[in-house]
């Protein structure tokens, strides 16, 4: 615990306290001793009561999950008890949580003694990431305003709080390949359920109603089970290009006012998206990789941050989770070109294999990797971030166009775009009609 004398106050009083002191001891009258006596008690009795302050006083604090998205609410409760029998003239709780505008820090004047005081806080989460939440600080004072005194709680002990990337609906996306004619079907078992049964077996036990072959069942006087295959479709791959370079953003203004629940009354989407082309890309990826695994595709992530970031293609909910958490964190901190993660990366996706990759580059040497890759049976489709609409001075709607040559669809998308309208169909640019000559 740390106490202080209030700068201003306290220079004054002590001042005083002195020249009170010196003159008594010089002058010895009675009445300067006596309101050297009673400065000086009103010093020790002040310390004491600003000591006393953040003394037996316990704070809880309750989040219902450590988890929450972009859009989202944050949700905590503190719980501030005076377990002594002296009452708090009042406290202040200063948290030092990292996650923004979360605004747990409080006064609470005052707190009787053997009562409690509970606050909810709810924040809007507007950024992705790792964050913690806390160590708290109480601090307390005297009624003069003498002196304050603060001490930093190691219970409750700090604690980490992930905010995932947003997602949106997206009811149509570019056909895969193994939704195009002549599509190869992978004769795989697997434990999930898909629309393909490649026979039956005996029960057993954890396997779902769904599962069970009710024909069979009947037939044979005991539970069987059907057994899938894959879906005629291969694997779906994320590519996300975070090269340092390639990016852009947009100052944020009014941050704390976003960030604040909205009344009842109040309209508009709880979706609000920093005007970055890093985070619009994530969002994008976090969409794309929600919308396969909802229908049953097995879906990989690959990104080259600091790191190289490779999740391998899995389904489900799990995979989901994955994915999120690994974009929760990622930074566009890459040196690596586009060209490069593609060549290295697209030798090893096999043929009917689908590569989505998500770039704001406004360079045109990827697109000959990315044909390479479609010309091996490995269907290329572009989300192109344009980072002039986020402050950059050059577009890469033209990559549309040799994009569109090199039989590759190419979705655009711009900062304040609607992503579930952007990623509903392929980008086609306007040709600019040419005017005929005398």
């Amino acid at each position: 615990m740390k106490a202080r004398v209030s700068l201003e106050r306290g220079r004054i009083v002590l001042l005083l306290w002195i020249a009170l002191g010196i003159g008594a001891f010089a002058t010895n009258r009675p009445t300067l001793y006596n309101l050297w006596y009673l400065l000086t008690a009103l010093l020790i009795f002040s310390y004491l009561w600003a000591w006393a302050g953040t003394r037996w006083v316990e704070v809880q604090r309750y989040v219902r999950t450590g988890r929450s998205q972009v859009g989202k609410m944050a949700e905590e409760r503190l719980v501030v008890e005076n377990r002594g029998r002296i009452p708090k003239l009042w406290i202040e709780v200063r948290d030092h949580s990292t996650l923004p505008n979360h605004r747990v820090s409080q006064v609470i004047s005052p707190l009787p003694a053997r009562k409690m005081h509970s606050r909810t806080i709810r924040t809007r989460c507007l950024q992705r990431g790792r964050f913690t939440l806390g160590p708290l600080t109480l601090v307390s004072g005297d009624p003069f305003g003498l002196f304050r005194t603060s001490r930093r709680l190691a219970e409750p002990a700090e604690s980490t709080f992930i905010v995932y990337p947003a997602t949106v609906d997206v009811p149509i996306f570019a056909s895969l390949v193994g939704f195009l004619p002549g599509g190869d079907t992978m004769s795989r078992r697997t434990h999930y359920v898909t629309t393909n049964v490649s026979g039956v077996r005996d029960y057993a036990p954890g396997d779902s109603f769904n599962r069970i072959h009710w024909p069979s069942t009947a037939r044979t006087g005991r539970l069987i089970s059907k057994e899938f295959e894959l879906d005629p479709t291969a694997d779906v791959w994320l590519f996300l290009d975070l090269e340092r370079s390639s990016q852009a953003e947009l100052v944020w203004a009014s941050l704390a006012a976003q960030s604040e629940p909205r009344l009842p009354w109040e309209t508009g989407s709880d979706l609000t998206l920093m005007p970055s082309t890093v985070e619009y890309g994530v969002t994008v990826v976090a969409s794309l990789a929600k919308h396969f695994l909802a229908r049953d595709r097995a879906v990989g992530f690959i990104a080259y941050s600091e790191h190289r970031e490779v999740i391998p293609a899995d389904r489900g909910e799990r995979q989901l989770t994955k994915i999120l958490e690994t974009l929760a964190v990622l930074r566009a901190d890459g040196r690596i070109p586009l060209i490069e993660i593609i060549a290295a990366e697209g030798a090893h996706l096999r043929r009917n294999t689908t590569a989505i990759v998500v770039t704001s580059t406004t360079q045109s040497y990827w697109i000959a990797a990315a044909r390479d890759m479609n010309q091996r049976g490995i269907r290329v489709i572009a989300v192109l971030v344009d980072p002039h609409s986020f402050g950059h001075t050059r577009s890469n709607e033209e990559l549309t166009t040799e994009l569109a040559i090199s039989g590759i669809p190419a979705y655009l998308v711009r900062e304040g775009d609607e992503l579930s309208a952007a990623l509903a169909r392929p980008y086609v640019r306007a040709i600019k009609p040419v005017g005929r000559m005398a």
